[in-house]
């Protein structure tokens, strides 16, 4: 694939949004929905297991509402979403049983987004997101070692297989001793990373996604149906409460 070839600059990855799409409900809106009872002893926000389109869940399962998110770890607009929008998406939303919340990684920056999306995914259901919200805040310290990067070891990757580049990166960038203070050995973080198995599903799942019309992150989609120009927690927020939440 392509875009697993390239080897994007840091400096890029400010211009990782996407969000392009149709509009849901074109200003109308639905029904509203009904508020759901969780399992004794739980929130819906406990309630998290994988996917099979390679996502993590998190939510009622049979909410009347979907949201899914395609995002990258070392997106800025990402992180932005991250730190204003899961809160009252999962206090007011997610947590009612009206809406479930889908994450899938996208590799938009291509190699640099391997080794955090294979770590990230290589943790329990519960972990999962509890993971990705502690990359998120660590993003900054990531891409700030990602720039001391020098071009002679750019050129080095250049001859590397995709999960051979991506530990390189994983050492340079941090994200290894990130996942060993979070719990996870050393050996296997390499061999997660390492793994040719789940880099080629990876791989599959980027295809179907680009095919599906993402082509930047954050995307979202409720119930199918991508969201227009949806970047911040206000655009989410307006498309859910049009969709019935």
């Amino acid at each position: 694939m392509r875009f697993l070839l390239l080897l994007f600059p840091a400096l890029l990855l400010a211009a990782c949004s996407g969000g392009n799409g149709s509009a849901i409900g074109n200003g109308s809106s639905a029904t509203p929905v009904a508020s759901v009872k969780p399992p004794a002893g739980k929130q819906w926000s406990d309630v998290v297991s994988a996917t099979p389109e390679g996502g993590h869940v998190m939510g009622n399962p049979n909410a009347p509402i979907k949201l899914v998110e395609y995002g990258s770890r070392l997106c800025p607009a990402c992180r932005h979403f991250e730190q204003t929008g899961y809160k009252p998406l999962i206090n007011d939303y997610v947590d009612s049983g009206k809406v479930s919340l889908e994450f899938r990684d996208f590799l938009v920056h291509g190699p640099i987004d391997i080794a955090p999306t294979m770590l990230g995914e290589c943790v329990s259901d519960q972990a999962f997101f509890p993971i990705l919200e502690d990359m998120f805040d660590a993003q900054p310290d990531f891409l700030k070692k990602l720039d001391g990067m020098s071009r002679a070891e750019q050129q080095q990757m250049q001859s590397m297989k995709p999960t051979q580049m991506a530990l390189m990166l994983g050492q340079k960038m941090g994200i290894i001793d990130f996942m060993k203070q979070h719990g996870m050995t050393e050996d296997k973080a390499k061999s997660c990373i390492n793994d040719p198995a789940k880099f080629q599903k990876i791989s599959d799942r980027m295809e179907k996604a680009t095919q599906a019309g993402v082509s930047g992150t954050p995307s979202f989609f409720i119930n199918g149906e991508q969201v227009k120009n949806a970047i911040n927690w206000e655009d989410i927020r307006a498309a859910l409460q049009r969709a019935g939440a």
